[in-house]
C-alpha cells in the first residue's frame, strides 16, 4: 500500500451497545496500533457530546470502533456526514440496511446470494406459539455479535432461553427474526478495501467447544477454536469468497465487512447460506479480520492504515458528503 502521510486520528469507541465492551478493546488496540505508525490519535469514548468533542478535536479523519446502535445503523455516520468529518467503513444507507437483518436479505437474496427464509414475529407471541417449526433461530433484527440469539430445538434452547411468558429475556426487543435452523458448520470471511478495489481474505471456520458461536464464544479466549485457512472443499472456499465480496459490493460497504456463514456439506454447494454481514466487525486480539489480515500478510497496524486510506479516498470521491 501507499505509505499514508502522518495523520491525526480521532478512534470513537465504547457507546452505550450491547457491544461496548468488544468496542472498547478494538478502539485500544486500533489507537495504540496506528500511534504505533507514528500518528496522533485521540481517544473518543461515546456520549451525548460526542459532536462537540470531535469538532473540538478536529481530526482529520475518524476510526469509527464502535459496534451496535448508534454507531453501526447510520447514526454516527448522519452526523459525520452533516459535520463534513471523514470516517471509515460504511456510509449511512449501507449501514442502515446491513445492521437490518430483513433488510440485508431484501438486498442480497435478489442478487443471487443465498439466505434463510424466514419472518419477523413479535416478541410478545414466542409464550403462545412458536413461529417455525422446530428447530429454528431466533435473533434481534438490528444487533451483532450474536446478542440475544438463541437456537430452538426439540430438546431445549441453546443460547438466550425461551421463557413461555409474556415477559421474558426478550423484552428488550419487540420484533425477532425467526428463520429455520442450518446445521452444519459455521464460517466467516472478511473483505478489505485496497486501492485497486475490495479483495476477500480468506475463510475461517469456528468451532465452539460448547454450545454455539454466541457473544461469550467469539470474546472469550479459549471458547472457539478459528481454523484458518477452514478445511472445506476448494468449490465452498471459492463460493464463501465469492459471496462474501458480493455483498460487501452490492451493500456498498467500505473498508472493510466481514460475512458470516453456515454450510451444510450434505447439500454440497446447495447447503451454503450467508447468515449476515457485519459493516463493522470487531479489532479485537480474537477478531477474526485481523486473523484473516495475517493469513493474507497484512499486520495489524497496516490493516488499520488500509481502513483509514479507504476512508479518506472516500471522503475525496464525494467532495465532502455523501453516504460515507
Amino acid at each position: 500500500m501507499t505509505e499514508l502521510p502522518k495523520l491525526h486520528i480521532a478512534v470513537l469507541m465504547g457507546g452505550w451497545a450491547n457491544e461496548r465492551s468488544v468496542s472498547l478493546m478494538s478502539g485500544e488496540g486500533i489507537a495504540k496500533a496506528l500511534e504505533e505508525r507514528g500518528h496522533r490519535v485521540t481517544r473518543i469514548d461515546m456520549d451525548r457530546q460526542v459532536a462537540a468533542r470531535i469538532a473540538e478535536a478536529a481530526p482529520d479523519v475518524v476510526f469509527n470502533a464502535l459496534h451496535g446502535v448508534p454507531g453501526e445503523d447510520g447514526t454516527v455516520q448522519g452526523m459525520l456526514d452533516l459535520m463534513g468529518v471523514p470516517y471509515t467503513h460504511s456510509g449511512l444507507a449501507t449501514s442502515v440496511i446491513a445492521i437490518d437483518k430483513q433488510l440485508t436479505k431484501q438486498a442480497l437474496v435478489p442478487q443471487g446470494i443465498p439466505m434463510p427464509g424466514g419472518r419477523i414475529v413479535r416478541s410478545a407471541d414466542l409464550h403462545e406459539r412458536d413461529p417455525l417449526p422446530r428447530p429454528y433461530v431466533l435473533k434481534p433484527v438490528n444487533e451483532g455479535s450474536s446478542v440475544g440469539v438463541a437456537i430452538v430445538t426439540d430438546d431445549g434452547d441453546y443460547g438466550n432461553p425461551i421463557a413461555r411468558t409474556a415477559k421474558g429475556p426478550w423484552q428488550d426487543f419487540p420484533q425477532l427474526l425467526a428463520e429455520p435452523f442450518i446445521k452444519g458448520r459455521e464460517m466467516t470471511s472478511a473483505v478489505v478495501d485496497f486501492a485497486d478495489g475490495p479483495r476477500a481474505l480468506a475463510v475461517t471456520e469456528l468451532k465452539p467447544k460448547s454450545g454455539f458461536y454466541d457473544f461469550d464464544a467469539k470474546y472469550t479466549d479459549g471458547r472457539t477454536d478459528h481454523m484458518c485457512p477452514a478445511d472445506i472443499p476448494q468449490a465452498i472456499t471459492d463460493l464463501c469468497l465469492e459471496y462474501a465480496l458480493k455483498a460487501h459490493r452490492v451493500l456498498g460497504c467500505k473498508g472493510t465487512s466481514r460475512t458470516d456463514f453456515r454450510w451444510d456439506e450434505e447439500q454440497g454447494e446447495d447447503g451454503l447460506f450467508i447468515l449476515e454481514t457485519n459493516t463493522q466487525p470487531g479489532m479485537t486480539p480474537l477478531s477474526l479480520v485481523p486473523e484473516q489480515a495475517r493469513f493474507a500478510g497484512i499486520e495489524y497496524g497496516e490493516l488499520c492504515e488500509l481502513i483509514v486510506a479507504a476512508a479518506l479516498r472516500d471522503h475525496a470521491g464525494t467532495a465532502g458528503g455523501g453516504d460515507g
